[in-house]
């Protein structure tokens, strides 16, 4: 039975690391949807009408027949009687939206303007709070879901931080700057005595729960405001575009040389936690000025070769 199939394909995955939690569920639902037309093996003209029926748009049709092609891929190991969607016919090329790159001088008008917003008699931390969140992001360039989960315990000798079960269900330790690790020994120090406890997440609220995304979200877009960053913009700069902009500020000063490229490219991969080192590639289309640098560095490496 493929339903018996697709939990054997699920459990043996993640037990290699990975989540799948959309995707065992819309393998259940083709092996249900299989079962409903007499299928036993993974047919292609199946599994083009069930990711037809189950998909609102073409990007959704695509990833579910993406995940069949591989599931089939696995059972074809065993039983050749098993199709592979030609699932690549349907790809469609998406463009990631360009970063906003924060100045120097904007990051340190949007501190201050965390610093300055309003302390209340329930929450006398939130200017202190918010400005370390933010500020933490623009140093480190941690994901918004990898500040806010950050724990107590988190925190580790020698300032390293402990990121946990990230995007990728990978753990990573990102070193913090002496500065950095300052600030944050100075917002502990405060937390301590207001909450008065020394266990649970980093950031909290005024009843000591963890901060929620969407009251991050809502206080960036305050200091945004008053810190007269991009106000002219159609399309407001993210949380996440502070991690950007960190990502940008370190390729900036990479050295020339090609050895000392692919060194900084693979430490700033593994720093920022991505996937693929071609995530961090991304950063070199995404801004022009790297492009202009990469180009002028590559010319310099050639003329030397000639000389």
């Amino acid at each position: 039975m493929l339903i018996d199939d697709a939990y054997r394909y699920i459990e043996l995955r993640r037990s290699l690391g990975f989540k799948l939690c959309k995707t065992a569920d819309h393998l259940a639902s083709f092996a249900e949807y299989a079962a409903s037309v007499g299928d036993v093996h993974v047919r292609s003209d199946t599994a083009l009408a069930w990711a037809a029926a189950k998909s609102s748009t073409q990007d959704s049709y695509y990833r579910r027949l993406q995940e069949l092609a591989v599931f089939a891929r696995f059972l074809r190991a065993e039983d050749a009687g098993h199709e592979v969607p030609q699932h690549r016919l349907f790809y469609r090329s998406r463009s990631r939206p360009a970063p906003y790159i924060f100045s120097q001088g904007e990051v340190e008008r949007m501190l201050m303007s965390a610093r300055e917003l309003r302390a209340t008699r329930l929450n006398p931390l939130k200017p202190l709070t918010f400005e370390m969140l933010f500020g933490l992001l623009a140093a480190t360039g941690l994901r918004i879901s990898e500040a806010l989960k950050l724990r107590l315990e988190d925190v580790l000798a020698d300032g390293v931080l402990h990121i946990r079960a990230t995007k990728f269900n990978k753990n990573r330790l990102v070193p913090l700057h002496p500065s950095v690790l300052a600030r944050l020994e100075a917002y502990l120090r405060v937390r301590e005595r207001y909450y008065g406890v020394l266990e649970g997440h980093l950031f909290l609220t005024e009843c000591g729960r963890p901060l929620p995304w969407g009251t991050a979200r809502a206080a960036f877009h305050t200091v945004l405001r008053t810190a007269g960053v991009a106000v002219d913009r159609p399309r407001r700069p993210r949380m996440h575009d502070l991690r950007h902009t960190f990502a940008t500020r370190v390729l900036e000063q990479c050295a020339a040389g090609r050895e000392e490229v692919a060194r900084d490219f693979v430490a700033l991969s593994t720093y920022l936690g991505h996937g693929h080192i071609r995530h961090t590639y991304w950063y070199l289309e995404a801004v022009p000025e790297l492009m202009g640098d990469i180009a002028a560095a590559a010319e310099m490496l050639t003329l030397g070769r000639c000389a």
